[in-house]
C-alpha cells in the first residue's frame, strides 16, 4: 500500500509546485527581458528553453550513468513529442497563438535541421561518443546564433509586457526567477520519480518509460511555462519555449547518454518515435505558416496536435 501512496503523493505535490514555480518563472523571465531590453523571443529560447529543459538533462544524465540509456533516449526524443504535440496543443486549445514570421524561417529552420542531423546519426542504430560531439557542436552554434540575434534586434516586443521594475527590484526579481527555476525542476523531479515508480509495478520498459511517463514529467515544465505565457498573452515565448526546449533535448540531452555511455539504439526508435518527432516538428511549421501573412495556431490546429499526440500514445502502448 505504502509502495503505491509515496509515488502518488509525489505526482500530486509535484503538480502543485510545478504551477506556482511556472507562474514565478514566466513573470520574473518577463521582467529581466524588460530590464534588459533583451527580446522575449531570446528569453523563450535561452532562459525558458535551457531552463525547462534541465529536467531532461538531469534525468537523462542519471540514466545514462546507471547504463539505462534506453530511458535517455527515449526521454529527449519523446519530450519532444510532449512539447509539440501536447504542450503547443494545449496552449493553442486555451487562446490561439500568434506566431512571427521570423522565427519560422529561421529558429524553427535550425530545428529541423538539428533534427535532421539527429535522425542520421541515429540510423546507424549506435549512439556513441562521436555523435554525442556532433550533437554537442550543434550546441555551440546554436548559441553563438542566439546571442548573434539578439545583438542585432532592432525592435523588441515589449508591448505586451507591462513590468515596469524599478532598480530596487532588480536584485529580487532576479533571486524570484532563480527560486523559480529550482522549484520548477525539483518538482519535475518528484512527478518523474512518482511516476517512474508506478510505472515500474506494471513492468513497463525503459524505452517505453522514458518516451510516456519520463518525457511527460519532464515536459510538465514547458506545459506549465507555455500556458502561464499564454494566459499572460505573451506568444513569443511560447512558441520561443517550445523550440528552444526542442532544440535543446535535441543536441544536449541526446548528447549526454552519447558522451556517457555509448550503446545500441532500440529499433522502436527508429521505426516509430523518431518519424513522429520528425513529423511533429514539420506539422508544428505546417500549423503556423498557413502560407498567408497573418501566422496564427488556432484551437483547431490545437485538436490536429492533441490528435496525433493521442494516435502515438495508442501506438506506443
Amino acid at each position: 500500500m505504502l509502495d503505491i501512496l509515496l509515488p502518488i503523493i509525489a505526482l500530486l505535490s509535484g503538480f502543485v509546485l510545478l504551477i506556482w514555480s511556472a507562474d514565478e518563472f514566466t513573470e520574473n523571465g518577463a521582467k529581466i527581458a524588460n530590464i534588459f531590453k533583451i527580446s522575449p523571443l531570446i528569453i523563450g529560447l535561452i532562459i525558458f528553453g535551457f531552463g525547462t529543459s534541465a529536467p531532461e538533462m538531469l534525468v537523462s544524465a542519471l540514466a545514462a550513468i546507471e547504463g539505462n540509456t534506453g530511458l535517455s533516449i527515449g526521454n529527449a526524443i519523446g519530450s519532444n513529442i510532449f512539447n509539440i504535440a501536447l504542450v503547443l496543443g494545449i496552449s493553442a486549445i486555451i487562446s490561439p497563438i500568434e506566431v512571427q514570421g521570423d522565427i519560422l524561417k529561421k529558429e524553427w529552420l535550425f530545428l529541423m535541421i538539428v533534427t535532421l542531423c539527429a535522425g542520421l546519426l541515429l540510423w546507424d542504430y549506435r549512439l556513441d561518443f562521436r555523435d554525442g560531439m556532433i550533437l554537442l557542436s550543434l550546441l555551440v552554434l546554436f548559441f553563438a546564433y542566439t546571442f548573434k540575434q539578439a545583438k542585432n534586434k532592432t525592435h523588441h516586443e515589449f508591448d505586451e509586457l507591462e513590468h515596469c521594475v524599478s532598480k530596487s527590484q532588480v536584485k529580487k526579481t532576479w533571486v524570484m526567477l532563480v527560486v523559480g527555476l529550482v522549484v520548477l525542476v525539483s518538482s519535475a523531479k518528484l512527478v518523474v520519480w512518482g511516476g517512474v515508480e508506478v510505472a515500474k509495478i506494471f513492468n513497463v520498459s525503459d524505452l517505453v518509460i522514458g518516451l510516456s511517463v519520463v518525457a511527460l514529467g519532464t515536459s510538465l515544465p514547458e506545459l506549465a511555462v507555455s500556458i502561464a505565457s499564454v494566459l499572460k498573452k505573451q506568444h513569443a515565448m511560447v512558441v520561443g519555449n517550445i523550440i528552444g526546449s526542442n532544440l535543446f533535448n535535441t543536441i544536449a540531452v541526446l548528447a549526454i547518454p552519447g558522451l556517457i555511455h555509448p550503446s545500441d539504439v532500440p529499433i522502436e526508435v527508429i521505426s516509430r518515435d523518431y518519424p513522429t518527432m520528425l513529423l511533429l516538428t514539420v506539422l508544428l511549421f505546417v500549423v503556423a505558416y498557413k502560407f498567408n501573412k497573418k501566422h496564427v495556431i488556432n484551437r483547431v490546429d490545437g485538436l490536429v496536435l492533441i490528435g496525433v499526440f493521442g494516435l502515438y500514445m495508442w501506438q506506443l502502448f
